[in-house]
C-alpha cells in the first residue's frame, strides 16, 4: 500500500496520517549531514509498511539535497543494510 508522506521542515520530520494516528520520522541536519533520530509508528499501524515509507522518503530527501546520512535509529540502520542502493548516503 502507498502512503502519502508529508514533510515538515520546520519540525524536522516526515509524517504519515492513517486511521486518525500519526507515524513520524524525526531528524536533524547539520553541516551537510542528516542524522535520523527515530521512527515512531503507533502499534495500531505497525506492519503496514508505514515505517518503510517514512524512511524511504527521508533517504530520497537526503539524496536530492546532497546530504550524508547517520542512522541513529535502529529501524533506519536495518533498512540501510537491506537496501544497498542507499549505501552511498552513509558517511565514509
Amino acid at each position: 500500500m502507498k502512503y502519502s508522506v508529508g514533510h515538515s521542515q520546520k519540525e524536522s520530520r516526515f509524517e504519515v496520517e492513517c486511521s486518525g494516528k500519526t507515524a513520524f520520522l524525526e531528524y536533524v541536519i547539520a553541516e551537510g549531514v542528516m542524522d535520523i533520530l527515530h521512527t515512531i509508528v503507533p502499534p495500531e499501524l505497525e506492519g503496514k509498511g508505514i515505517g518503510t515509507a517514512l524512511v524511504k522518503q527521508a533517504l530520497e530527501y537526503a539524496r536530492e539535497n546532497h546530504l550524508n546520512v547517520v542512522p541513529s535509529c535502529a529501524f533506519v540502520e536495518t533498512y540501510l543494510i537491506r537496501h544497498k542502493e542507499y549505501q552511498d548516503l552513509l558517511l565514509p
